[in-house]
């Protein structure tokens, strides 16, 4: 071969050698990335070209399809009474994708997850045309009305949890949005979504797992368990070594509390029947920062939470002694979801046991035969079964004869923390009033609730936990002890 035509074979099997490269390359590194890729519209065809699965609440479906028009998107999502489930689902949109459980489980929604590649294979021979699996939530559709019924038109959040699995039986977020309205491809669906996300009340924002909020006098309970597993205290009835008044360390400014309440070395009982602040301040106080840090972490605070859908973490910040013994009583940095705060009464319930929350019980093949099944899963021991149970008397007396008795169940045990905690520069806006809580029946605590209300109409002197928040946690736990 002369040298010419050796340069060009050279050359070529160069050009062949790059050509083979760059498909393989195309075909195995970035085939993911392509297909997730917003610009690849067939992935998005394809994925509505058939029904999506469902996802299912105390064995019906929420949601469901129906046939577009004028589309080359074949099916388009819709929901049953959108705005109360929105929180859970969250969207799936033609045009703008999805979120929450229609994200996380769209492969079994869409039918192309490697747990149906059975399915899908069979229904090559037989013919049958291509359909999602079902997603089976843990959640109580008699919790999530009570809950959304109790809100109302006030802003907010409720999470109830069964604190023996850490199921999620509620989980509301108010005001809320109906997905269905801009689950097409449309113009009117674009305006819609617009529309949503432009509104000051923020709809599309849920506050059950993704705000957090100062958890004011609620986080007493989480004081009390620090000083119980430290040892500060042992006995809940013996007094405590609070004065009256007591000064913020490095300050001359006095800690106050609300009323003429009995708070010089009140016992902890009294003092989160009365919700002490000189007491639980000065209690943070004399644990210290770093004491502080570790129990909560022991409570989930510090990183986020997956149920699957992401949580925000809740901060119990690193600071100095007089923002520490602030933080003690739920205020200053001390930031939590509403998700926190019935992790934190879930696992008193559950005498110290803190389990995994988690809203997706089953996965099922289109046949409805069961493919996934979930394992509950203990997070952590925040305390020991003992202090737990001390803690539990403390929030029984609180809904028996203290600040919490609008959360009374006749003929069933209830415990509970009020909460009305501060916010805006130098306490300039109206308050968030909290309430969490548990209720117990002969087979230990089927139920943990935290709620967070802001309600801006409001009389500023009319917003307390008690008032407010309270009656709605009563009626979630009624409704899933009256549902069993």
């Amino acid at each position: 071969m002369n040298k010419p035509l050796r340069r060009i074979a050279i050359f070529c099997g160069l050009l062949m050698l790059a050509l083979m490269v760059r498909t393989n390359y195309l075909q195995y590194v970035s085939a993911d990335g392509l297909n997730t890729r917003d610009e690849n519209r067939r992935i998005r065809i394809e994925r509505y070209a058939h029904e999506r699965g469902d996802i299912i609440v105390d064995g019906k479906s929420v949601t469901g399809s129906v046939e577009t028009d004028g589309s080359d998107f074949k099916y388009k999502r819709v929901w049953k009474n959108g705005p109360l489930w929105a929180p859970v689902t969250g969207y799936s949109s033609q045009a703008f994708d999805s979120t929450q459980l229609e994200n996380l489980e769209d492969g079994i929604l869409t039918g192309n997850d490697d747990q149906l590649f059975f399915n899908r294979t069979l229904s090559m021979f037989t013919g049958d045309k291509k359909q999602g699996g079902n997603v089976v939530t843990t959640l109580n559709g008699a919790a999530q009305k009570a809950a959304f019924k109790g809100l109302g038109e006030k802003k907010g959040a409720v999470v109830a949890l069964d604190p023996q699995s850490g199921a999620i039986l509620a989980l509301a977020s108010t005001p809320s949005y109906d997905p269905s309205v801009f689950a097409g491809n449309s113009d009117k669906d674009a305006a819609a979504r617009q529309k949503l996300l432009k509104d000051k009340d923020k709809p599309m924002l849920n506050r059950a797992l993704r705000e957090t909020y100062p958890p004011g006098s609620t986080f007493k309970v989480v004081t009390a368990a620090a000083a119980l597993e430290n040892g500060l205290y042992d006995s809940i009835d013996e007094k405590t070594k609070s004065p009256l008044p007591w000064t913020l360390p490095q300050s001359t400014q006095p800690l106050t509390n609300e009323g003429n309440i009995p708070c010089e070395n009140a016992s902890l009982r009294e003092a989160l029947r009365w919700s002490c602040n000189t007491v639980f301040g000065k209690m943070s106080d004399d644990l210290g920062n770093d004491k502080m840090i570790e129990q909560t972490d022991k409570f989930g605070f510090n990183k986020e939470v997956f149920t699957p859908v992401r949580a925000d973490a809740s901060i119990y910040p690193k600071d100095n002694r007089p923002q520490n013994a602030m933080a003690g009583i739920g205020q200053a940095s001390n930031r939590t979801t509403p998700l926190q705060m019935a992790m934190v009464a879930s696992a008193i319930a559950n005498d110290g046991k803190l389990m995994q929350p988690y809203m997706v019980a089953e996965r099922q093949a289109p046949n409805l035969d069961v493919i996934y099944t979930h394992k509950k899963e203990q997070l952590s021991q925040p305390l020991s079964g003992e202090n737990a149970q001390k803690v539990q008397q403390m929030m029984e007396t609180v809904v028996k004869n203290g600040t919490g008795t609008n959360a009374r169940i006749n003929g069933v045990t209830v415990g509970g923390k009020t909460g009305t905690a501060q916010h805006g520069l130098n306490n300039s806006e109206k308050p968030y009033a909290w309430f969490i809580s548990y209720a117990k029946t002969d087979n230990g605590s089927p139920v943990a609730v935290a709620v967070v209300v802001e309600d801006g109409q409001a009389n500023r002197d009319d917003i307390s936990g008690g008032g407010l928040a309270a009656p709605i946690a009563r009626d979630v736990m009624k409704a899933v002890i009256d549902s069993k």
